[in-house]
Formats: structure tokens, sequence, C-alpha cells
């Protein structure tokens, strides 16, 4: 059996799939630890998993309220701090392991494993096109470049890249010779997606469960749009908005958590703000949807776009009226062509249990680690 590290950051849609990936190695009796931040110990022990916190990289806080400016320079300063690396390197010399399997974001994480004697596994965990394509070539990927950490370098360098996502989503038409797509994996101890059933109308609301510019403002123009529809819906608002902050009307009940596996089952249409990991679980419910991205220097458009373009979403912009929302809820709580595509895309989904594949992947590597490129 062999041992692995896997190197995380905490966020929100990255999350569950490296603990759902760490969980089924765990389970076929490898050794598994995780290195992150410090406020990512209780996840991560809640799936069973032993936790490694940073000791050099910046404290770091999803939720943290900031202007927009602020919140764009913190996310760019975590993808390239280098002092991630520091601790990759300092864990794997207390500890060493067989393989590393570093979040795609974590650029100076991926080089410093690189540098040293292990086996590199990258967890993609959202669209490649995404990646290779926005991200590396944008904002993040310039600094990254400037301090000697180019992204599409570094990705090419795995031993494995893992895509955590569904291929038609993806639409990319040649992948790297690393790069396997595994399809979603699902948060740990979640049922299996169900196909949708004719049900009564109900809509989950969900947009980021971190912390956004404008988040509570969409949030409430979403309680004005549906407050006049004969539906009943559930509003979820995550760590970056306080329950008490918004206004439902009479038809929405409000939660500050709830698993979206339990909800999902028992609704008819998802509004979200397309962040990849509660897309693609309600495409494996078969379930449409409108999708608000919250900004644009994350994967949120690419998604929204991607799904689109499947013909399952309407999007909409952050700025969009109340009655603007209502007519796309309408619209897509309908029957029409917007649910056959979903379904699609919930078989094809459905068909791969995405941590079964990339545990089977990461079993099959081979000793000898693939020149560095």
């Amino acid at each position: 059996m062999t041992s692995s590290l896997f190197v995380t950051w905490d966020g929100g849609g990255n999350v569950p799939p490296a603990l759902g990936v760490a969980a089924e190695l765990q389970r076929r009796g490898h050794a598994v630890r995780m290195l992150g931040h410090p406020g990512q110990r209780q996840a991560v022990e809640a799936a069973g998993l032993r936790f490694e916190p940073y000791r050099h990289a910046r404290a770091w806080s999803p939720v943290t309220r900031t202007n927009s400016p602020q919140w764009a320079v913190k996310y760019l300063r975590l993808f390239t701090e280098t002092a991630v690396g520091v601790d990759v390197a300092e864990s794997l010399r207390r500890e060493p392991a067989d393989i590393a399997v570093v979040d795609c974001m974590l650029l100076a994480g991926i080089k410093a494993a690189q540098d040293l004697p292990v086996q590199q596994v990258t967890l993609m965990h959202t669209l490649h096109r995404y990646l290779h394509g926005a991200w590396a070539r944008g904002p993040i990927g310039m600094v990254a470049r400037a301090k000697g950490m180019p992204p599409a370098r570094l990705w090419r360098g795995s031993d494995l890249s893992l895509v955590a996502t569904a291929p038609d989503l993806d639409e990319t038409a040649a992948l790297p010779e690393n790069v396997r797509v595994t399809g979603p994996v699902w948060p740990v101890g979640a049922p299996t997606p169900t196909p949708y059933a004719q049900r009564q109308p109900r809509i989950l609301i969900s947009l980021s469960s971190i912390y956004y510019v404008g988040q509570a403002a969409v949030l409430q123009s979403i309680m004005e749009a549906v407050a006049d529809l004969p539906v009943q819906a559930v509003l979820t608002v995550g760590h970056g908005v306080a329950a008490d902050a918004i206004r439902p009307p009479a038809n929405v009940e409000v939660h500050q958590f709830l698993p979206h596996a339990q909800i999902m089952p028992t609704v008819s249409l998802v509004v979200g703000h397309a962040g990849h990991s509660t897309t693609v679980q309600a495409l494996a419910h078969d379930l449409p949807m409108v999708l608000i991205p919250m900004t644009a220097l994350g994967d949120q458009p690419a998604v929204a776009s991607a799904v689109a373009r499947q013909g399952a979403a309407t999007v909409l912009r952050k700025s969009a009226s109340a009655s603007d929302i209502r007519a796309a809820i309408e619209h897509m709580l309908g029957d029409g062509p917007h649910r056959d595509a979903a379904a699609r895309l919930g078989r094809q989904i459905r068909s791969a249990d995405g941590a079964t594949v990339a545990a089977d992947l990461i079993e099959k590597m081979t000793v000898a680690t693939r020149p560095r490129s």
C-alpha cells in the first residue's frame, strides 16, 4: 500500500473532490493525510482523515468581507504564495510519502512536490478548458509566471492530472497525455444522485458558501423574484451571508447550511452561482438551472456558459432585475428541451463515480516518475 499527502486550501467546491478521493484511497487501505489551512481541520477529520495544518502559509479565510479589489488580491496571493510550497516540502521531509496530490491552483505546492522524490498528482476540481484558458492566461497566471511557477508547465509536469468534471461540460478536443477525466467526485457520505421524477414545483436557491462582493443583494433580488410565484423554495446562505441579512417571503425557508444531497432529490430547479461543485450535483439529479455568476474572476462564467451551451441552464448577470429572474425561473420550471438536456447530462455524470475512478488511476501509477517538462 502507498502513502499519500493531499494538499488543499480552504475554499468551497475545491474541497469535496479532495476529501472524496482521499477517503476512497484510505478506505482501500492506503495511508492518507491532508495538509491545509487550520480552518479545514473539522471538515477533514469529519471525513475520517488525518489533518496537518499549514505552518508557514499566511492566515486565510474564505468568508472575510472585503471590497472587490481587495478580494481579487487575496485570491491572487493565495494561489501564488510560495509559503505553501515551503509547507509542502517540510511536510514531505518530516514524513515522506509516495504520492503528493495537490490542488491545481496551489502552484507553489505543485512545484515543491515536483522538486522532491515523490510522484505528484494534480487534482483539477473544475473545467480543464477554463484552467488552461482564462485562469492560466489571466492575472493569476501572469503573477505565477513572474514568480517562476507557470501553471501550464507545472500541470504538464505532473505524473497525473485528474479532472473531476463531466466530459460534455469540458468540451476539450484533445487533452494532454497526463490528463484523465474522472467524472465528478461526490461529498463524502452523500447518497448516490438520483434521476429526476415529476414532483411539486420546489426550488433550491444557493449561491456560494463563501463570500463574494454583492452576494446579499443578489439573494434579495431572488427573494423578490420568487415571492409571487406558486412555488416553495429552500435557501442556503453558507458562510458568505448572514441568514438574518435576508428578508425572505413566506414561501422561502432559510438555512445557513443544509446538505444539498438531501435537498436536490426534492426540488425541480436550482438557482445558483455556477460554482462547479453545486452545478454538477444539480445536473446529477437531472435538474436544470438558473445561473447567476458572482464574479468574473473565477470559473463561474465558464461553468455557466458550458451548461447553457448544453441547453440545461439560463444565465443571468448579477445586475439582473427581480422581474428578469422571475421570468427565467418560470421558464426553467416548465417542461421543455432544457429538462431533456439536464437529464442527458445527469445520465453521463451518474455513470462514473469520480472518487473510484481517481483512486483506480492513482493506484495504477508506476513507481518510476515520468520525466518533467
